[in-house]
């Protein structure tokens, strides 16, 4: 049986922590930062964790169960 391919998109997107959590970065932050408040901004900096089927599929995508 041959072996499953990692999806190479979910691996720039995704990162999983020593204790297998996933994480991902916050959207629309990177762009016209100027008008949007300076607590967003910076809590939008930190990764958010996924959880659930969402962090199931993504898992698979992965390559690991």
């Amino acid at each position: 049986m041959p072996k499953q391919k990692t999806h190479k998109a979910a691996e720039k997107r995704f990162r999983r922590s020593k204790s297998g959590k996933l994480f991902h970065h916050m959207a629309n932050y990177h762009h016209k930062n100027g008008k949007k408040r300076t607590k967003y901004v910076r809590q939008a900096k930190q990764d958010k964790e996924l959880s659930g089927g969402q962090a199931r599929r993504i898992l698979k995508m992965l390559g690991r169960s």
